[in-house]
């Protein structure tokens, strides 16, 4: 903070815990969306090309990066002060967030160099998992936000930080789904949250950190491919996993969110998905409270019939078949948008909703 790397000071913006059975947690951050780096792409495609003329963060400055994170060879974990950079190998780094929430608020980068678009694959995610696991912390969790899901820059990134409380998504209680076939091999659990406002599939275990990595990339890359934003938070260090389908942006361009809550001026990505509302007028912070919270989060959500549509998506990318269903019974009733084809959307063509 010292060598004005911070576009403010995030530790004297006020924070408390919303009275309720959820617990909310709301912060006040009147700075965050006067200093924000605005978005520069539309909102309308989670799939974009990488523009290198809009910001990225190859134009970071060096002071912002903290050190390199990368496999080791002999799987220990180890410090090194000094490293060369291959120019054949494109580091991966984690760097400041200039525009914190919270204490340790930082960026991984995957790949940095190679300027990759926002977008998921089983190898990116599984670096963001092996950062969760050697954090060691319970309270170190890292999001991801797609484009259309208030990502705000099309380079790949995961952003994470510390908080040390629960965040209210972790303590919702959650309904298995049963699978009878696609998970034999990898061990992975996968249900839905119970009493909570959006809609959310949960995934954890996993005979290997691959195994919970591969299953959530593909449910990505399914949401992806079918043009569906989507949030992503990982927890418990690594071993659970939040999948958040949205619809926020699509009902904020149709004019289907009240005024009430576009004055609010709140963008509902992964960290307030999760329960940590960052609030950015002094009367929001005041009066709120859990139905307050509710009422923002559940026009995040989709429809029980569209997450039903989606989760079936999913499950087919994913060669899952739910117990008491038979395969064909499932593919006939739920077929899946080929890939080439996404889904299409009410949004406006070229539409752009400000931040």
């Amino acid at each position: 903070m010292s060598r004005g790397l911070f576009r403010y000071d995030v530790t004297a913006c006020e924070t408390k815990v919303i009275p309720g059975e959820h617990g909310f947690i709301a912060q006040l951050n009147e700075g965050r969306h006067l200093k924000k780096r605005p978005t520069e792409f539309r909102v309308d495609r989670v799939l974009q090309s990488f523009d290198p003329s809009k910001f990225n963060f190859t134009k970071v400055g060096q002071e912002e990066v903290l050190f390199r994170f990368e496999a080791s060879a002999d799987g220990k974990t180890q410090y090194f002060e000094r490293a060369l950079v291959d120019k054949n190998h494109s580091p991966s780094v984690l760097a400041i967030n200039v525009s914190p929430i919270e204490y340790g608020h930082v960026l991984l980068i995957p790949r940095v160099l190679d300027c990759l678009p926002q977008r998921i694959d089983p190898e990116n995610f599984l670096l963001a998992l092996h950062m969760a696991v050697e954090a060691g912390s319970p309270y170190f969790r890292l999001g991801y936000n797609s484009l259309g899901a208030f990502a705000t820059i099309n380079h790949l990134h995961f952003q994470a930080y510390y908080l040390s409380v629960p965040l209210p998504v972790e303590k919702v209680p959650t309904q298995a789904i049963p699978i009878s076939k696609g998970l034999e091999k990898s061990g992975v659990k996968i249900s839905y949250l119970l009493n909570y406002p959006v809609r959310t599939l949960v995934y954890e275990g996993g005979n290997s950190l691959k195994d919970l990595a591969d299953l959530v990339a593909t449910s990505c890359l399914c949401l992806q491919e079918n043009n569906i934003p989507f949030n992503v938070l990982i927890s418990d260090s690594g071993r659970r996993i939040f999948l958040f389908p949205q619809c926020y942006a699509e009902k904020q361009a149709l004019g289907e969110v009240s005024q009430e809550i576009l004055d609010t001026q709140v963008n509902p990505a992964v960290w307030e998905i999760s329960g940590h509302m960052v609030l950015k007028r002094k009367v929001d912070y005041e009066g709120a409270s859990e139905e307050y919270a509710w009422r923002i989060l559940a026009e995040v959500s989709l429809s029980e019939e569209r997450f039903q549509e989606v989760q079936a998506y999913i499950f087919n990318a994913a060669g899952l078949v739910e117990s008491g269903k038979q395969e064909n019974d499932a593919n006939e009733k739920k077929t899946p948008i080929p890939t080439s084809q996404p889904l299409p959307t009410p949004y406006p063509e070229k539409c752009l909703v400000l931040q």
